[in-house]
């Protein structure tokens, strides 16, 4: 199938998305508490501890603002329509129609997010309100942070696209889900900075997972952790990460469409 085809699919992800709106409204206030709930968390925090890792408090605070606008970016799960289809059975049909079905979810899930994109503006100018968010140090570094963001929802894309696979074989997977979302939260940075967890092996490896490629590269380029010079080394663990993740589920996903299975059948 064209190209164009697949962009139509995430124009109508996009304005299917524009019809909830009480979702959005609630979706943003939600951010907005948490912003002032984790900014007098980490103020009081710093107030009885002092700097950590080099990360001042206006920093973490503007890391912590941006985290919780990635969590709207990442938090388009697409990928779950396939194991709802595979539970169902319909995704026999799929497999007869002349579309790629990975990639038509992925077109669906980068349309959801281009409206998820539209939410983050009004919270992040609402949260400025709240708190002060610091700029990233140069124009070099909003374009690198934007790239980063990229190849991130690239990588978690493919991380839903191997858990939603794996219905292929067990038809449930909410455990296993719920375990790596904790798992991925913990370990990306999304919680917490991974320059706070012990220095050593343990956090270069940390630093260095497909976790981190989520979280940790794009806010510690905006809050000036990664350096100019560091840029494109970091981007292209990202990149690594993105292309090996993103090999595995394709073959996954091949393995299983040749040996699929549907309950009760």
């Amino acid at each position: 199938m064209r190209l164009e085809a697949y962009l139509e699919f995430a124009k109508r992800a996009f304005s299917r998305e524009g019809t909830y709106r009480f979702q959005v409204f609630s979706r943003v206030g939600s951010v907005l508490l948490r912003v002032f709930l984790l900014a007098t968390l980490w103020t009081n925090l710093y107030r009885a501890n002092g700097e950590r890792a080099g990360i001042t408090l206006p920093s973490m605070i503007t890391y912590v603002v941006l985290a919780l606008l990635l969590d709207i970016v990442y938090g388009v799960n697409g990928a779950y329509v396939v194991r709802e289809k595979i539970r169902e059975g319909s995704i026999a049909i799929d497999f007869m129609r002349p579309i790629s079905v990975p990639l038509y979810v992925f077109s669906d899930t980068l349309g959801q997010t281009g409206f998820a994109l539209f939410q983050c503006v009004p919270a992040l100018v609402l949260s400025a309100f709240i708190v002060h968010i610091q700029p990233p140090p140069s124009v070099a570094a909003a374009f690198a942070f934007v790239a980063a963001v990229a190849i991130g929802f690239v990588v978690n894309y493919f991380i839903d696209l191997i858990m939603a696979t794996m219905t292929f074989w067990t038809m449930e997977i909410f455990g296993v889900q719920i375990m790596v979302q904790f798992i991925a939260s913990l370990l990306s940075g999304s919680l917490v900075p991974l320059y706070f967890f012990p220095q050593g092996p343990l956090q270069q490896l940390l630093l260095n997972s497909p976790f981190a490629a989520l979280y940790n590269v794009p806010l510690s380029i905006w809050i000036g952790k990664i350096q100019p010079a560091q840029f494109v080394g970091a981007l292209g663990v990202q990149a690594f990460w993105a292309a090996l993740l993103g090999a595995f589920a394709l073959w996954l996903w091949g393995v299983g469409e040749r040996k699929v299975v549907i309950q009760g059948g």
